[in-house]
């Protein structure tokens, strides 16, 4: 939609049409003006940005990138920036915040009031992937002795100010959760009846210091578009709802895909990073395996004999190391994901490990009688049962290896989607070569 608006945007900003153009920004959703903001000069974007409503304006700056914000952030008034921090949700402010250089972030700061200032420095207090980061105060409360109607007048009164007011949360004098109630329920209920009498003080909630990963299994589970959040004595602090728990699965997922490739998980959008970040965020790794792919090298050399006495060998180097490498790939990436999903957890290891004994053997057996065929036309049978076997053995190992690693990560709280592709096929690469030359050796007798 924006691209076809775009053109049209753009001529009335030449043409300093101010009138026309606030009112050609009214209907285009939020996201959309974001999107057009990314795109146009810093000089423009700033102009678009002061013609929109205050509560619009907060919600296009909450769909910007770190760099573009702190451009606006640059460009806007000490009034204009107030208006925009007024009409963002707290764990935005946070957001904003953490990415901010120091001058930047007095300037937000200044802006606020004396309790937003004190419930933002708060949230910064917790860990930064904690859902204390990502939680908003803005929700509606109730007490157990309350009536229905009671209730419903007040969410009338307060409810323009939540972020949902789909979910309502019950607490007694001393803030302590009691439960959390679905508006249908209060809707339906008989308004002479107390809230009480309509709670049945079963609720899920997340701790402030839970990982945000926690929560996002937690919504899946429950099926839940708002969670409460408390502290460590059940006093309710805040909520998360499923938009902000959307944005942390997605920042989640390429985290894990950029882990899963050996690489850094970048801080920003690739547009925005630099080239020296590329870099730095891929060379480290890089380094590591060309090191360990040392080791390969070391087992060629090491069996030279073997490899001289039936040159045909070498021939199929790539072959059984590639293969090797496909099928240890694929059982880590399975499961790095069952493990993130909780579909398996750390201690079914045992009875994982003995189901992937199976299929490795399977798919060994399958690959191995294809690669035996091709080795025994090629050089002969002695070829064809040295490659047969070892495909076998390599692929039945590499299997083990990308299944039992990532357990061995999450034992050791290291994030298994370390056990990356890259990690894994070089693993196996010297690894598949050990088994190569050993099976060789001792089919053509070589004592090394």
């Amino acid at each position: 939609m924006i691209q076809l608006l775009k053109p049209e945007l753009l001529e009335l900003i030449e043409k300093k049409d101010w009138v026309a153009l606030k009112e050609s920004l009214q209907d285009v959703p939020s996201v959309d003006i974001a999107e057009l903001i990314e795109e146009i000069d810093p000089e423009k974007a700033v102009v678009i940005f002061r013609l929109l409503k205050k509560q619009k304006a907060g919600e296009v700056f909450s769909h910007l990138s770190n760099t573009k914000e702190m451009q606006l952030l640059d460009m806007l008034t000490k009034r204009q920036l107030a208006e925009v921090m007024s009409n963002l949700e707290p764990d935005d402010i946070v957001g904003i915040v953490e990415e901010l250089p120091g001058h930047l972030t007095q300037r937000v700061l200044n802006t606020l009031n004396v309790e937003e200032q004190q419930e933002i420095k708060q949230m910064l207090g917790y860990p930064k992937e904690s859902v204390g980061r990502q939680m908003t105060s803005k929700y509606v409360k109730v007490k157990s002795d309350w009536t229905v109607e009671r209730a419903m007048r007040h969410i009338r009164k307060f409810g323009f100010s939540a972020e949902t007011v789909n979910v309502i949360y019950v607490v007694d004098d001393n803030e302590k959760l009691i439960d959390d109630l679905r508006l249908t329920q209060l809707i339906l209920a008989n308004p002479q009846d107390k809230i009480g009498d309509i709670t049945d003080d079963s609720f899920v909630a997340l701790n402030a210091f839970d990982d945000q990963e926690v929560a996002v299994k937690m919504f899946s589970k429950y099926d839940r578009v708002a969670l409460p959040v408390m502290d460590s004595e059940g006093v309710l602090i805040g909520i998360l709802t499923v938009d902000d728990v959307i944005d942390i699965a997605r920042e989640e997922a390429t985290e894990d895909f950029h882990k899963g490739a050996a690489v850094a998980p970048l801080k920003t959008t690739y547009r925005e990073t630099s080239v020296w970040s590329l870099f730095s965020k891929r060379i480290a790794w890089l380094i590591i395996l060309v090191f360990v792919n040392l080791l390969s090298s070391g087992v060629i050399e090491y069996y030279e004999e073997v490899l001289a006495s039936a040159i045909a060998l070498a021939f199929f180097i790539p072959l059984l190391i590639d293969s090797g490498g496909n099928t240890g790939a694929q059982s880590a990436t399975i499961m790095v994901r069952s493990l993130a999903m909780g579909d398996v957890k750390l201690s079914h290891w045992l009875r994982v490990t003995g189901k992937e004994i199976f299929v490795g053997l399977a798919l060994g057996l399958g690959m191995g009688f294809a690669s035996a065929v091709l080795g025994l036309f090629r050089g002969g049978w002695e070829i064809g049962l040295v490659v047969g076997l070892s495909m076998v053995a390599i692929v039945l190992v590499a299997n083990l290896i990308g299944t039992i690693l990532p357990f061995l990560l999450t034992k050791f709280k290291i994030d298994p989607a370390v056990a990356s592709s890259p990690l894994i096929t070089t693993i196996v690469d010297v690894t598949g070569l050990l088994i190569y030359f050993s099976i060789a050796a001792i089919v053509f007798q070589e004592v090394i």
